[in-house]
């Protein structure tokens, strides 16, 4: 069993999240949250990039 700052695997902290949440669910939110966020940087720099031109 891991400690409480460091896990062997992520089934280990799967034991501690909230909500009732499992890990495949908050590893999908994560890869969304993460491909959401730089599709929006991709997107702001290309709009700046234009208007400058």
């Amino acid at each position: 069993m891991g400690s409480l700052i460091g896990w062997s695997t992520a089934g280990d902290a799967a034991d501690g999240l909230l909500f009732g949440w499992d890990i495949a669910t908050l590893q999908n939110g994560a890869l969304i949250y993460l491909g959401l966020s730089s599709l929006a940087f991709v997107v702001v720099w290309v709009v700046g990039y234009l208007r400058r031109r």
